[in-house]
């Protein structure tokens, strides 16, 4: 079995040429075609997918200018803007071939040609081309996996006049380059604000890249980041691009940045002032092109005046601030929301006749949701599950003992740190440790909730 590979078109008006070309050539690649006339190249060219095309620059008799060459690499690259052409020509000097490569060909070569450099700048060519597919296979299947990932956020939904501000600002906003604060408590959707400007940006065929800044350790921190070289530290077996090097050219989404401790907070800070990061073990730098988002739930303008944010780096990335309403500002949109988690879950549990009574629809609208847009999308799919009816009634959903409990905390004092604590205490006691849950139900992932348990010494 032959492991020739690689396939070659010759297009040249004189046969002599084209045989011992071919002759020559199927020694070595798999496919070799060859043809005198150069207007069969359009039909040839939509039956069949070549990795090389050598192409003569003259078929008229008497012609030495090597015009009819470049008309038809003109041709051939607008039929297919990622051929491999290589023009050759009795015919030569270096002014033709500097035309012919600014034309768009691969490489100029003179006859009489030696079999052992055509053969190496047809094998260059086909790598070439090799390389050429590969990229276009994972721009595509990059397209396909981000509209996978972005499927659940297209999903934005509310007709409150809330809303309908965010929404307006979303559009004012997504076309510039701005930089973008977005505010609001845990689960009411800054991560679908900042894939919905992403979207409608400039850069929506970029890549977007989210980054959980509460989940990063400040010793891995710079490392997650900006990236680093091979050897730089002990488990650095390679070298690894940053998040803010693989977002280049797209959007980053840093989310939880009001997390940041102040010695990070500046490194972050210089990387968007020089818009360009060094890798950990490199002195090299690189430069960046970024849109920037971020978003917190934290109150970050009281933690500017009490220092522990820094001023200069909240200017940075707050060219504009979205705010968004918590649930119990924007009743009008709890049904909608429900119904649509509804048809999501119903779909997802092959229970497509479920549907809500308005009496739980009003029970849903009288619940305070602590936890937001994504404590509604848990209740209604935990409803789902344990039902067993058709229609869903006020008593499917359980979400009052956590209020009461919340009502009956020992608080001694308002200071965030004494609050959140025993926030977060009462969380792991009532789901039994069980981290997922816990944090689940406070709005947290599962490493921004360990970090707090660490604070804590939970």
């Amino acid at each position: 079995m032959s492991d020739k590979t690689g396939s070659v078109i010759i297009i040249d008006d004189d046969i002599d040429v084209l045989k011992s070309a071919q002759l020559f050539l199927k020694m070595h690649l798999g496919k070799v075609d060859a043809y005198s006339d150069p207007e069969m190249l359009p039909a040839l060219l939509k039956k069949q997918s070549y990795d090389v095309i050598l192409l003569d620059m003259n078929f008229t008799p008497g012609a030495t200018g090597g015009k009819e060459g470049l008309e038809w690499l003109d041709k051939i690259i607008k039929m297919d803007p990622e051929a491999v052409v290589i023009l050759i020509s009795a015919y030569g000097d270096v002014g033709k071939a500097v035309e012919a490569i600014k034309a768009g060909a691969f490489d100029f070569i003179l006859k009489p040609w030696q079999n052992e450099k055509l053969l190496a700048t047809i094998n260059a060519a086909i790598n070439l081309k090799k390389s050429k597919t590969e990229i276009r296979n994972l721009k595509s299947r990059q397209k396909i996996l981000s509209d996978e990932l972005d499927k659940p956020y297209h999903d934005f939904i509310g007709v409150s006049p809330a809303m309908k501000e965010v929404f307006k600002t979303i559009d004012k906003v997504a076309v510039t380059d701005a930089n973008i604060l977005i505010l609001g408590e845990n689960g009411t959707g800054k991560e679908l604000v900042s894939r919905a400007l992403h979207r409608k940006s400039q850069r929506a065929d970029e890549i977007f890249v989210s980054v959980d800044m509460g989940s990063i350790s400040e010793s891995l921190f710079e490392s997650e980041l900006f990236g680093h070289m091979k050897g730089a530290f002990t488990d650095a077996r390679e070298n690894r691009a940053g998040r803010f090097e693989i977002a280049s050219g797209g959007t980053l989404f840093l989310d939880e940045i009001g997390n940041l401790s102040m010695a990070l907070q500046s490194k972050v800070l210089r990387v968007l002032e020089t818009r360009q990061i060094y890798r950990v073990g490199s002195n090299k730098p690189i430069p960046i092109d970024i849109r920037l988002i971020c978003a917190t739930n934290m109150p970050i303008l009281q933690m500017v005046q009490e220092k522990k944010f820094r001023q200069d780096l909240l200017y940075r990335i707050n060219t504009v601030e979205i705010h968004i309403p918590p649930l119990r500002n924007r009743i009008e949109d709890i049904s909608l929301l429900a119904e649509h988690f509804l048809k999501i879950y119903a779909r997802k549990y092959n229970k497509n006749n479920i549907r809500l009574s308005d009496t739980a629809i009003k029970k849903l609208e009288l619940y305070e949701w602590p936890g937001n847009v994504r404590e509604l999308q848990h209740a209604i799919e935990r409803a789902i599950i344990m039902s067993d009816a058709d229609i869903l009634q006020p008593k499917d959903f359980f979400f009052s003992s956590f209020s009461e409990e919340f009502k009956g905390l020992k608080i001694n004092n308002l200071n965030l740190d004494d609050v959140e604590m025993v926030v977060v205490k009462t969380a792991l006691n009532k789901h039994k440790g069980n981290i997922s849950r816990a944090a689940d139900e406070l709005g947290l992932t599962r490493a921004a909730l360990y970090r707090r348990m660490e604070k804590y010494d939970l």
